[in-house]
C-alpha cells in the first residue's frame, strides 16, 4: 500500500486543509496552515480522525492547487498531518511550500521513511508502528501521547534515543484527559526535561 500512495508525488490524497492556530506542542498558538493527508496503517484506537485512514476516500490534490490555496491566507506555517503523512513522497510538496516562502512543518508518526523538506519535524512515536531508526536524528520534537501509565516508559524509550536539544512533551489522550493530565504533572515535575503539551484547539473550538 504504500508503495503506490509513495508512487503518487505530484498528487496527494487530502482529507483536509483549513488555517488555524496549531494547538499543540512546541508551535502552540501559532497561526497555521494544515493539510491533512489521507493514508494511515498506524491503527491507533484511539484516533480521532480515522476517517484519515483510507488514502482512497479522498480527493487527489495537486501540489501546485494546495500552494495557491495556502498564497490566498496570511499564513507563513504550513503544517503537514495526517493520518499518516510519511505514506507519501513530500519532497515535491515542501520543496514548492518553501519556494514559495512558507516553513514547513510535518507532525508524524515516523512510522514510514522520511522525506521532503522540513523547518521543523514532530515525531508522535506509537506502540501500534513503531518508527524507523532513520528519523530520530532529525526529530525536533518529540510528542508522545499518554493513554495510559505504560506510556511514561514509552516516552523515556524515545526521549533517550532523540538528540540533546530535541523537545520532549507528554500529552494526554483528550478522552482521557480528566484520569491522565494530574499523572503527567506529577511526573513532569518529577522529569523536569519534559512539558505538557495540551490540545488547546479543542479547548477553543477550533480545527
Amino acid at each position: 500500500m504504500s508503495t503506490t500512495l509513495k508512487e503518487r508525488s505530484t498528487v496527494l490524497p487530502v482529507m483536509e486543509s483549513f488555517y488555524t492556530l496549531q494547538g499543540e506542542g512546541y508551535h502552540q498558538g501559532r497561526a497555521a496552515y494544515f493539510i491533512r493527508l489521507g493514508g494511515c496503517d498506524v491503527g491507533c484506537v484511539w484516533c480521532d480522525v480515522k476517517e484519515s485512514w483510507d488514502a482512497e476516500k479522498h480527493p487527489k490534490r495537486s501540489i501546485e492547487s494546495l500552494v495557491e490555496e495556502v498564497k490566498q491566507t496570511p499564513a507563513q506555517l504550513v503544517v503537514i498531518t495526517g493520518g499518516e503523512p510519511l505514506m507519501h513522497d513530500l519532497e515535491a510538496l515542501t520543496a514548492a511550500l518553501q519556494s514559495a516562502g512558507f516553513e514547513t512543518n510535518i507532525e508524524t508518526s515516523g512510522s514510514h521513511p522520511l522525506s521532503g523538506h522540513w523547518n521543523w519535524i514532530c515525531l508522535s512515536p506509537k506502540k501500534f508502528k513503531e518508527p524507523l531508526p532513520d528519523i530520530l536524528p532529525f526529530t525536533n520534537e518529540l510528542k508522545v501521547v499518554i493513554f495510559n501509565k505504560t506510556d511514561f516508559d514509552w516516552a523515556e524509550k524515545y526521549g533517550a534515543l532523540v538528540k540533546a536539544d530535541c523537545k520532549l512533551y507528554l500529552q494526554p489522550e483528550w478522552d482521557k484527559k480528566e484520569i491522565v493530565t494530574p499523572l503527567i504533572i506529577d511526573y513532569i515535575k518529577a522529569n523536569p526535561r519534559w512539558e505538557l503539551s495540551l490540545q488547546v484547539h479543542k479547548y477553543i473550538n477550533v480545527p
